[in-house]
């Protein structure tokens, strides 16, 4: 019984909310206005009269000072490494020329003897809430962390000012694990008769290599037309049209979702497409490839437009499709946008950018290609399954929950975002001044 009793009262207190503040009138003595030197101490103020419904937010001003970064402190004790918090606080801002890396939230771990203990952790995602702005993120306290502080900044906007208001800190059970069961297929058609016998061997190799478990299964690029002497323009389809029937009914017989690279005809446009099919068997999204290459082109094929990212019920992914390695853009796109998984029909192209595309975006990349590997690869670039032989498939369980950390910089994908200047204009392309 004692031993019970003891267990339970060190056991964390899920749920326990360590502060819970707004409606702020005066300064708080629990904040402290905060700066690394003098010379960059930003106006960290209340003010009484801007506020999500009490009376009054924590405010930052830059004083017209470029190097102004800083704002407010609160130091949360009694904390353990390895428990998880979830930090919440809602902003607005005025005059801040990019949110992304100039307003920020973060937690700074620290251990008994008052030192930094592992790297901060940054709150990357954030949803608008009328006026204001949600900030959110479920982090774990890193090993030897005896207390945290709350930091809330405005960082190098000589002109602007940020309110803080609704801040919130509490314990909370570890995330439960995301897995998905990736499988992606290697098959390269020969001497195909059209359209319908190479689309036709693609759905025989699934039924022959791919596990009934899979929740998301990727083909290669252009499968409608590999292996045939056909064009473009005599393969190109309507979506939905007869080759995402005969997928959809795949996907709806194995309650999975299939991504497969395909040529969309509109009217009189052409694109080379990926469409996303879900496990009931509808069609969940498209992504036309926005980076063709020279050669596509001249066949009368029209870039797409934008990056989309769809929801599943596992997480957000993204497409690509093969060119769209060469160039950074689209993964840190998707990324942008909350991608936990990049899936890419391709041809052929560099496996060092492609490795690049997955560590530099902190995600999953999954290919199928004829002259490019066929693999599973994680945030770090390591590729945990690949499908060597044509009429193979490669399959993995990754866990979309799990963090990957380096050594000195800690967890990329959410500092990355938190870091990337935006705000920074790029030269146009080519042009000489």
């Amino acid at each position: 019984m004692r031993l019970g009793l003891l267990c339970f009262l060190i056991l964390p207190l899920y749920g326990e909310v360590l502060f819970r503040q707004s409606a702020f009138e005066a300064a708080p003595a629990d904040w402290s206005a905060w700066s690394h030197r003098p010379e960059t101490m930003p106006r960290a103020f209340v003010d009484t009269q801007v506020s999500r419904g009490g009376r009054g937010s924590l405010a930052i001003n830059g004083l017209s000072n470029v190097a102004a970064y800083g704002g407010w402190r609160k130091h949360v004790k009694g904390l353990q490494g390895g428990e998880w918090v979830r930090l919440k606080a809602f902003y607005k801002a005025e005059s801040v020329a990019a949110e992304n890396w100039q307003v920020v939230a973060r937690l700074d771990w620290q251990n008994a003897a008052g030192k930094r203990a592992g790297e901060p952790a940054y709150v990357p995602w954030t949803q608008r809430q009328g006026d204001w702005n949600e900030l959110q993120s479920e982090t774990q306290a890193p090993p030897g962390t005896a207390s945290v502080h709350v930091e809330l900044y405005l960082a190098n906007a000589p002109q602007g000012t940020v309110w803080w208001d609704d801040i919130s800190l509490e314990r909370i059970p570890p995330p439960a694990a995301r897995k998905v069961n990736v499988a992606t297929v290697n098959l390269r058609p020969r001497n195909s008769s059209g359209r319908e016998e190479s689309v036709s061997q693609f759905i025989a190799t699934i039924a022959k290599t791919v596990p009934a478990n899979a929740d998301v299964i990727l083909l290669p690029e252009g499968i409608s037309i590999v292996g045939t002497t056909k064009s473009i323009l005599d393969v190109a389809e309507s979506i939905p049209g007869p080759t995402t029937q005969a997928l959809s009914a795949v996907a709806k017989a194995r309650k999975a979702y299939i991504v497969a690279g395909i040529y969309e005809k509109e009217g009189h446009v052409m694109y080379n497409t990926a469409v996303l099919i879900d496990r009931n068997g509808d069609i969940a999204g498209k992504y036309r490839k926005v980076y063709l290459p020279r050669e596509e082109v001249e066949k009368g094929l029209t870039p797409g437009t934008h990056y989309p990212v769809f929801q599943t019920d596992f997480g957000k992914v993204g497409l690509m499709i093969c060119y769209d390695v060469f160039f950074a853009e689209p993964a840190r796109a998707l990324a942008n946008q909350g991608a936990d998984m990049i899936l890419m029909p391709i041809w052929g192209g560099d496996e060092t950018l492609a490795k690049a595309r997955a560590i530099e975006n902190g995600v999953f990349l999954i290919t199928s290609g004829y002259d490019h590997p066929t693999y599973i690869m994680d945030p770090t670039g390591e590729r945990l399954a690949q499908a060597r032989e044509s009429g193979s498939t490669a399959t993995a369980t990754v866990d979309l929950a799990k963090q990957y950390n380096w050594q000195w910089l800690g967890e990329m994908r959410t500092r990355r975002l938190k870091e990337l200047r935006v705000d920074v204009a790029v030269p146009t392309p080519g042009l000489i001044r």
